[in-house]
């Protein structure tokens, strides 16, 4: 079983383990106008998966923000954010932040993408949320980066996470090719 900390406990976490290489599940979580999002699987673009446990948080909402501000950098590229939040509390928090340049996912229904993914906090003061992840999937479905953040509290490597997704992106030759 797969862990990671809060405030230094070691916390469980329960759900499928996906790993770089692995097929990105396709899941549908629900958007701040309670439409569905697809993610995952093969989209014609990559997709970077941000997943933190509340955007009523410090840490998820400085990491939601610079991410909004790197996704409008970003070609050939889309940003969700999941978490457990209601729609309507991200939809709010969207609005307030000046959040326009990415996409926000609930997965309170039935944590399906907190299972598929792995990401599900099994016990620990937050149990049923989920962790503090990134996941980048490259234009065939395929996770090329995957980040759980072996502290829920501190932010992510955002230089790694966004570093996968341009070379995910690339159309240049890495000279491998034959």
């Amino acid at each position: 079983m797969a862990t990671t900390n809060l405030k230094g406990n070691s916390v469980n976490l329960t759900g499928n383990e996906i790993n770089v290489g692995d097929l990105a599940p396709v899941i549908s979580v629900v958007s701040n106008d309670l439409s569905d999002i697809e993610i995952g699987g093969q989209q014609g673009k990559a997709q970077i998966l941000v997943v933190v446990p509340s955007l009523d948080t410090a840490v998820c909402a400085a990491e939601t923000r610079r991410f909004n501000e790197e996704a409008a950098k970003l070609e050939n590229a889309s940003v969700t954010v999941i978490s457990m939040d209601l729609p309507f509390a991200m939809g709010r928090f969207c609005t307030t932040e000046g959040i326009e340049n990415l996409k926000v996912g609930s997965d309170f229904r039935e944590k399906t993408f907190a299972n598929a993914y792995g990401v599900l906090l099994a016990d620990g003061p937050l149990a049923g949320l989920t962790c503090r992840a990134i996941f980048v999937v490259d234009v065939n479905g395929k996770i090329s980066y995957k980040e759980i953040c072996p502290e829920i509290t501190s932010e992510p490597n955002y230089e790694a996470a966004l570093a996968a997704v341009k070379e995910t992106t690339s159309t240049s030759c890495c000279g491998t090719c034959q």
